[in-house]
């Protein structure tokens, strides 16, 4: 309770940027070593595009709707979207970063650089997701909640 002044302040993107960023500056060149770069960069920027189109679809169905897609201000959502990629996970732009932060950790080639894709997960869960659900759950409710029933928060 103590931490709720958190709770939708910081953009997600910033976050992941943020952790992207430590986790590079953390990795250690010679751990890149152990591995083609070719067979490197190949699988992070397979995860990644895979994760960016997961995002992008989310977004795409938020503007179909004519909703908000700013998580700063869950509050301003107009519309209770639940097709497309919506149908299988309520979070598909937070999942979509997550796995292209766990593309960069496979470019990096370094495992303590999953501790950034884990550590959004975490965060964003707590300080964005939640806080997202309880508005939600208040300007939607028994429809929302419905949705909560059927579809995962994450995958």
């Amino acid at each position: 309770r103590r931490m709720r002044w958190l709770e939708t302040r910081i953009p997600p993107p910033i976050v992941a940027v943020c952790l992207a960023l430590l986790a590079w500056l953390a990795a250690p060149a010679e751990t890149r070593a152990g591995i083609a770069a070719t067979t490197r960069v190949a699988v992070g920027v397979c995860i990644a595009l895979l994760g960016g189109a997961i995002a992008v679809a989310g977004s795409i169905g938020f503007r179909r709707a004519r909703t908000t897609v700013n998580p700063l201000h869950p509050e301003k959502a107009s519309a209770l979207v639940s097709s497309g990629i919506y149908r299988y996970t309520r979070n598909p732009m937070y999942v979509g970063v997550t796995l292209v932060l766990i593309g960069i950790a496979a470019w990096l080639w370094w495992l303590p650089a999953l501790l950034a894709p884990a550590g959004f997960v975490v965060y964003i869960t707590r300080f964005q997701i939640r806080p997202e659900e309880r508005t939600l759950m208040k300007k939607f409710g028994a429809p929302y909640e419905q949705y909560c029933r059927s579809v995962r928060r994450w995958l």
